[in-house]
């Protein structure tokens, strides 16, 4: 059977009255203030003015996060708006129609200001004056000021939150979509919160109106029964009064709902329950509270003259819910120990016992290119039964590894090693141990990136990936760190960023011969033609691959690789040596190299050699051959003084980049990159025309 469908008009029809409801609104809430409404009328808009303000609060109860609530702001309004012109419209009737009765302005209103308040206008108006005060005062009162202090925190953590997304975006655990997405939350919660702080004064405005209009409507009603309708003063008054009342009540009733929805929304704290879920599982989750509180009501029963019924009954209630609770807390352990058993003698069984066998070749491992080894305490992490958050963002890594260098990493090998501290880790490479730290599973580390003020309580240690000062903070801290400017980020975070960082590193190294000849293959489904005319034909894969090395090692990514193939074709008859093959690769990805080091700007603030020393350099060059001959002297000068323009460079926000003569280059990258790895060397070949170089400083000037 084929599924129902609308046609496309009506589709179109439904579209475009979504976006016309909310301009018909407006000129029906500017009719009802211009335009009289019989009574009838009049009922049916004051019960829709209650049910909307219940479905706001239902709304607000079941609403996980602000942010899902995001139109509440514009619905407040329009809401208030609503209550005001009625009152208009309430008032009209009230004031041409109150001397025939009771029910001349409508049902809805007769019902509030007989049946809620017996008929008796001065219970009517303590009740009015009750409900009014209880909105103005305590509830829209409180949910403003939540909503101007989240605001403003919310603003003040806007950096932090920010740094904290760019550092998940370069670790790999999010895609560029999903942080821009998780961006403009950010933004969108601080305009939310000021949003309500600005809609919250409506509520305000709307109780004053609701008694200004009150009491117009009890003195305007006692001057037109009086003057108008003969009436005596103290039919008038009570006639009148009780309709102003009712009308009041039915006005008051719906937006005290609604203040409530409100304070319930900016009051919460956010996290993967709703308002009941967080309030009946936080509430009443401890039996020692139900055993006290159960116990001092039941004693308040036994006192004389107490509704002793009431209050033990009530007692009886706490007790046992309280007698449940425990009873519940006491079998959870039972049944998870019982679980783990059972698991484990199902293990046993199928190893079995077996006695010792002779070594054989398979005893042989073969050792893991990546590898990472963790403490017990970070089990979780990396346990994909126990949800092992890690275990995502390494998938994550290594696809965007794959994305922006142009190969894809070898597997990154997890394991247990209980030699390490609970918290600690290692990252090895080929078996070898390249990087170290701490992870404190529940914790957060709290980075200072250079501009953040105040200081934190906790573990104080170093980003492990970048050695900055830092600090483990608890869950609570989280936010007060954000504000203070720190980037605050989890465990699987630190150890998910410094993996991705050497990887980075050692991407040279990644690149074996497995790894090239699988490029190859993937290159070669869409072009097999330039493939099999370069390996074996023009170059050897072993010479291919260390080409590309070369250039990992120096930073330089190698996704275009059918211009590195192109390139090699062209220039292998003349020479084998992977040295000067790298080098004409270097000239030919020259665009591609300086957009990575500066992108967006087609000027290049660069640092340069002074001409003495470029010409004393090239002497060495001459006489050693590799450069061997430069002397110590003027070796370490050369690093110093590097190193100083390097970090003015970092001080102005340029990266550090040396440019020298093409014959120099690989002389001072192999020189330069021990003492400093952050400094890219390049040649005046690999420049494009179109660029202008701006030259910052000049090394060997001094």
């Amino acid at each position: 059977m084929n599924s129902l469908r609308l046609p496309a008009w009506l589709n179109g029809m439904g579209a475009k009255g979504s976006a016309l409801a909310a301009p018909v609104l407006i000129i029906l809430l500017l009719a009802m203030m211009i335009l009289p409404l019989p009574a009838f009328v009049l009922d049916l808009f004051f019960s829709f003015n209650i049910a909307l303000s219940v479905i706001i609060l239902l709304t607000a109860l079941y609403t996980v996060r602000p942010l899902d609530f995001m139109a509440f702001p514009a619905i407040l309004l329009v809401s208030t708006m609503l209550r005001l012109a009625l009152n208009v419209a309430s008032t009209r009737i009230v004031l041409t129609e109150g001397h025939t009765g009771g029910a001349a302005a409508g049902k809805v209103i007769e019902a509030f200001g007989h049946f809620l308040i017996g008929g008796n206008y001065t219970v009517g108006i303590v009740v009015f004056v009750i409900l009014t005060i209880i909105n103005f005062t305590v509830v829209t009162k409180g949910a403003g000021r939540i909503a101007e202090v989240g605001a403003r925190f919310a603003l003040d953590a806007m950096p932090g939150k920010q740094m904290a997304i760019d550092a998940d975006l370069n670790a790999g655990m999010i895609t560029e979509p999903e942080a821009r997405k998780r961006r403009t939350e950010v933004a969108q919660e601080a305009e939310f919160y000021g949003a309500m702080d600005g809609a919250s004064k409506y509520v305000k405005g709307d109780a004053v109106a609701g008694i200004m209009v009150t009491l117009i409507n009890v003195i305007g009603g006692l001057i037109v029964g009086v003057v108008q309708h003969d009436m005596s003063v103290g039919d008038a008054a009570k006639t009148y009064t009780l309709l102003a009342i009712g009308d009041g009540l039915v006005a008051q009733i719906p937006s005290l709902i609604i203040s409530i929805a409100a304070g319930m929304v900016v009051s919460r704290v956010a996290n993967d329950q709703d308002i009941g879920g967080q309030m009946m599982g936080q509430l009443f989750a401890k039996p020692e509270v139900l055993y006290i509180t159960g116990g001092i009501i039941a004693g308040m029963g036994l006192i004389p003259g107490m509704p002793n019924l009431v209050f033990l009954l009530l007692g009886a209630v706490l007790g046992g819910s309280g007698y449940l609770l425990a009873k519940r807390a006491r079998a959870a352990p039972q049944r998870e120990a019982e679980a783990a058993a059972e698991e484990a003698a199902g293990s046993a069984g199928r190893s079995g016992t077996t006695e010792a066998e002779e070594a054989t070749w398979q005893d042989i491992m073969p050792v893991d290119t990546l590898g990472l080894e963790v403490g017990y305490r970070l089990i979780p992490l990396v346990d994909k039964a126990q949800g092992g958050e890690l275990l995502k963002r390494i998938k994550g890594i290594r696809k965007k590894f794959a994305q922006e260098v142009g190969f894809l990493a070898p597997p990154v090998h997890i394991r247990d090693n209980l030699e390490l501290k609970p918290s600690a880790y290692r990252i090895t490479l080929k078996g070898v141990e390249v990087g170290s730290g701490e992870a404190i599973n529940g914790q957060f580390l709290a980075i200072n990136p250079g501009m953040a003020s105040g200081t934190l309580p906790g573990q104080a240690t170093t980003d492990p990936a970048f050695g900055l000062p830092a600090v483990w903070i608890d869950a609570g801290l989280r936010d007060e760190a954000q504000n203070l400017g720190y980037t605050v980020v989890d465990a699987g975070t630190v150890v998910a960023t410094h993996l991705n960082h050497l990887i980075t590193m050692h991407a040279s190294e990644l690149l074996g011969r497995m790894e090239v000849q699988a490029l190859l293959d993937h290159l070669g489904k869409d072009t097999p033609k330039l493939v099999e005319d370069l390996v074996p034909k023009v170059v050897s894969l072993a010479t291919l691959q260390k080409v590309l090395q070369n250039l990992l090692l120096e930073g330089v990514h190698i996704r275009d690789m059918r211009t590195i193939i192109e390139t090699l074709s062209e220039h292998s008859n003349g020479t084998q040596d992977p040295g000067d093959l790298t080098a004409l690769v270097r000239i030919a990805l020259g665009r591609a190299i300086v957009q990575q080091l500066f992108p967006g700007t087609n000027e290049l603030s660069v640092m340069t050699l002074d001409n003495r020393l470029e010409r004393l350099l090239m002497q060495a060059l001459g006489a050693g051959g590799d450069g061997t001959g430069i002397e110590p002297g003027l070796a370490d000068t050369i690093a110093q003084q590097a190193h100083n323009a390097a970090q003015q460079q970092e001080a102005m926000g340029h990266t550090p980049v040396l440019l020298v003569p093409g014959p120099l280059r690989v002389l001072l990258s192999r020189f330069l990159r021990r003492a400093l790895p952050q400094l890219k060397v390049l040649s005046h070949s690999e420049i494009p025309e179109t660029k202008t170089i701006r030259v910052t400083s000049l090394v060997g000037a001094g």
